[in-house]
């Protein structure tokens, strides 16, 4: 989830994975997979750099698992 405000300075989160799209018409427009859109603040570099940091921690997190542990040929 990311961290975004609407231009009346409400503060929206966003899931992150559900975002599609963002333009730039003067505003910068989010579009999510769902159809909703979301015009806020930020830039979409700034947009962009909350998401890489919010894959950088999705993933940081995991555990790597051996696909193949238990079932090596003996």
């Amino acid at each position: 989830m990311i961290v975004l405000h609407k231009l009346n300075n409400t503060e929206i989160i966003i899931n992150a994975e559900l975002i599609e799209s963002i333009e730039v018409y003067g505003n910068t427009v989010v579009n999510l997979v769902t159809g909703n859109r979301f015009i806020v603040k930020e830039s979409k570099d700034e947009i962009m750099i909350k998401f890489i940091e919010y894959k950088k921690k999705v993933y940081s997190e995991r555990k790597i698992i051996n696909p193949i542990d238990g079932f090596e040929k003996k």
